[in-house]
Formats: C-alpha cells, sequence, structure tokens
C-alpha cells in the first residue's frame, strides 16, 4: 500500500522505472506527442516539467542536469533550442494529458500526452463572433434607415431596365419577319425557272 508515497512505483524497480520515463521523455521531445496509459503519463509529466522549466535558462551547467536524467544528446539539444524558446513565456503547465478510451487488450485507461504549445489547433487564436443589432433603440433606426434605401435603388434600377426591354423588343420582332419574309422570295424565284424548263421540254417533242 501507498501510504502518502507520493512516487507511483509502475510495478518496477527503480533502475526500470527511471529508464523508462527518461525514453518516454525523450520521445516526447522529439515527437511533440504520444500515446500511453494515464498512470505512465502523470508520472511522466512529474518527471519531465522541472526539466522543461531548467530548459529555459541555456547555459552549461543547466544543459548537463538535463543530459544526466535524459541520457541523450538529440532530445537535450532539440529541448534547448526548439522547446525552450517556444515554453519562455509559460509560467509552468507545459504539458496536456487527454484521454482516448480503454484499451482493447488489458482495459486499460489510454490517453494522449503533448506539449501544450506545439499544438497548433489549440494555439490559433479564435475568431472574433460578429455581433449583431438588435432591433430595439438606435439600432432600429439605423436598420430602417438602411432599408428604405435599398428599396429606393431597387426602384430605380427596375425604372432603368423597363425602357432597355421596350427597345429590344421591337429589333427581335424585325429580326424575325425578316426571316419569314426571306423563303418566299427564295420560292417565288424558283418558281418561273421550273416552268421555263418544261416549256422547253415542250418545244423539243
Amino acid at each position: 500500500m501507498r501510504h502518502g508515497n507520493k512516487n507511483n512505483s509502475l510495478s518496477r524497480t527503480s533502475a526500470h522505472r527511471k529508464a523508462l520515463l527518461s525514453n518516454m521523455a525523450c520521445s516526447l521531445i522529439e515527437h511533440k506527442r504520444i500515446n500511453t496509459t494515464v498512470a505512465k503519463a502523470k508520472a511522466l509529466r512529474v518527471y519531465l516539467e522541472p526539466l522543461l522549466t531548467k530548459s529555459k535558462t541555456d547555459s552549461t551547467h543547466s544543459r548537463r542536469i538535463v543530459f544526466r536524467y535524459l541520457q541523450s544528446k538529440e532530445a537535450t539539444t532539440e529541448l534547448f533550442r526548439e522547446v525552450a524558446p517556444k515554453i519562455a513565456d509559460r509560467p509552468g503547465g507545459y504539458l496536456r494529458i487527454i484521454r482516448i478510451g480503454n484499451r482493447l487488450g488489458d482495459n486499460a485507461e489510454m490517453c494522449m500526452i503533448e506539449l501544450v504549445d506545439f499544438n497548433d489547433l489549440m494555439t490559433k487564436e479564435p475568431k472574433e463572433k460578429k455581433t449583431r443589432r438588435s432591433r430595439r433603440g438606435s439600432g432600429s433606426s439605423d436598420s430602417a434607415e438602411t432599408k428604405t434605401e435599398e428599396k429606393s435603388a431597387d426602384v430605380s434600377n427596375e425604372k432603368e431596365e423597363k425602357p432597355k426591354a421596350k427597345k429590344e423588343a421591337p429589333k427581335a420582332a424585325k429580326k424575325a419577319d425578316d426571316t419569314k419574309e426571306a423563303p418566299k422570295a427564295e420560292a417565288k424565284k424558283e418558281t418561273p425557272k421550273k416552268v421555263e424548263k418544261n416549256e422547253d421540254k415542250k418545244d423539243k417533242k
């Protein structure tokens, strides 16, 4: 039983537990988010957050202390180069734990632990909502004026469009009459030729 023991042993010896947390911390610094069980994520948060605070002061002493915990040159350099500048203004709370359901095999409670400042969806600034003017008070008079102006503009546009339509109508009618007259004239021209041909045939006989 725990009885006041704040550290979760995670069913491992101290050496195994330190190696586990060190490897998880390196993976989290490299990938910015990892999936694990809730118990391991809570232990990792206690392990890694002091190191993130230490990385804010970029000195040889702080780098050596962080390297003693992580045991990885690549993770240490990435922590001081990329992660530290982003978390410089944040006074703690660098990690976020999001529960994602239970594991299929043993029904263990799973979660995603991530660095807060590297989540693009959460760090985006919310868009400003457009507020509507209320119908009561001064807003109603403004809206009424705008409506009357819109109506007058629509009426003037309709008046301008009507005479154009009238002018276009007689042109269309003339074109239709021309098309009707054209085939009639062609028919008249064709008839005398046929008659002449018939007369020539009779003369030859």
